[in-house]
C-alpha cells in the first residue's frame, strides 16, 4: 500500500511539474514567445511588388515593408524566409516561420488551417500570354487548348484545375513568367497585383500581357490556429490606415486601388 501511495504521489508530482514548466504549444501567446526571441519569422517567396529583393538584396515590397513596422511595433527584428508555397501550411505548424506573408489569397483550405487577418488587398488570378497572341484570348473557352504554368499550391492552380486547363506546376510564379517567355507553356496564370508589376512596358516581360481574370479574390496574413497574432496585425492594419502608413506604402508600390481599407 505504501509503494502504491509513493507511486500516485510522484506521478501526480510529475503532472504539476509539466504544468508549471508550461510544455506544448499552450506555453504562452505567440507574441510572447516572438518577443522573447526577438525576431519575426515571415515566410515568402519572390514575388513582385509584395515581397522581393532590391539591387543591395534586402527584401522589400509591400507586404515586407509592412512586416517591418509590425516587427518593429513588437519589439523586434523581421527575418524572412523564402518557402515552398505548397508546404505552407506545414512550415507555420511546425514553427519554423511565425506567419505567412506573400500576398496569399483567402481560400476555404487557408481559413481552416490558419488563423487569417482581415482581408487587406483585392486580387485577381489573371492569365498571362504573349502579347501578339492576346486578341485569340478573351474567354474561358479560348483557352481550353493551352498549356499553362502555375505555382504549386497557389490559388492560380486551383483555379486551373477548376476549369479543367492542362498544367503544369512549378515552383513560383516567377518561374511561370519565363515559361511563357521561353515559349515552354501557352500562358500561365498569376496574381493581377503580380501581372501589374513584372509584365508590360518597362519591364523584364514587355512582350507578354495579361488578358482573361479568371476569379476575384482578397489577401490576408496567415498565422498558426488560434495565434493571437493575427490580432495583433490587424490592429496594426488599422493603426496604419488611420496614420496614412498604408495608403502611403501602397502608393510606393502601385497597389493603392487594391486596398481593402
Amino acid at each position: 500500500m505504501k509503494k502504491k501511495l509513493t507511486a500516485l504521489l510522484l506521478c501526480a508530482a510529475m503532472v504539476v511539474s509539466l504544468t508549471a514548466c508550461g510544455t506544448g504549444p499552450s506555453a504562452g501567446t505567440d507574441t510572447e514567445k516572438i518577443k522573447k526571441k526577438g525576431k519575426l519569422i515571415v515566410g515568402i517567396t519572390d514575388f513582385a511588388p509584395m515581397d522581393y529583393k532590391d539591387a543591395g538584396g534586402e527584401w522589400i515590397g509591400f507586404d515586407a515593408d509592412l512586416a517591418k513596422l509590425v516587427a518593429a511595433d513588437l519589439g523586434v527584428k523581421v527575418e524572412f524566409v523564402e518557402i515552398d508555397w505548397d508546404n505552407k501550411i506545414l512550415e507555420l505548424d511546425n514553427g519554423s516561420i511565425d506567419c505567412v506573408w506573400n500576398g496569399m489569397t483567402l481560400t476555404d483550405e487557408v481559413a481552416q488551417a490558419m488563423e487569417v487577418t482581415d482581408p487587406y488587398c483585392n486580387n485577381a488570378q489573371v492569365v498571362v500570354v504573349k502579347s501578339d497572341k492576346a486578341g485569340d484570348y478573351s474567354d474561358t473557352d479560348s483557352l481550353k487548348d493551352l498549356s499553362f504554368a502555375v505555382e504549386a499550391g497557389s490559388a492560380g492552380e486551383e483555379v486551373a484545375v477548376e476549369n479543367g486547363f492542362n498544367v503544369t506546376a512549378l515552383t513560383s510564379q516567377a518561374d511561370t513568367l519565363m515559361e511563357v517567355e521561353s515559349g515552354t507553356s501557352d500562358a500561365c496564370i498569376i496574381d493581377l497585383l503580380m501581372a501589374g508589376a513584372m509584365i508590360g512596358e518597362n519591364t523584364s516581360y514587355s512582350d507578354l500581357t495579361h488578358t482573361v481574370e479568371l476569379n476575384s479574390e482578397k489577401y490576408v496574413v496567415g498565422c498558426r490556429k488560434d495565434s493571437d497574432l493575427a490580432a495583433f496585425i490587424n490592429s496594426e492594419f488599422n493603426k496604419f490606415k488611420e496614420d496614412g502608413t498604408l495608403e502611403k506604402t501602397a502608393v510606393t508600390y502601385g497597389v493603392q486601388d487594391a486596398l481593402c481599407f
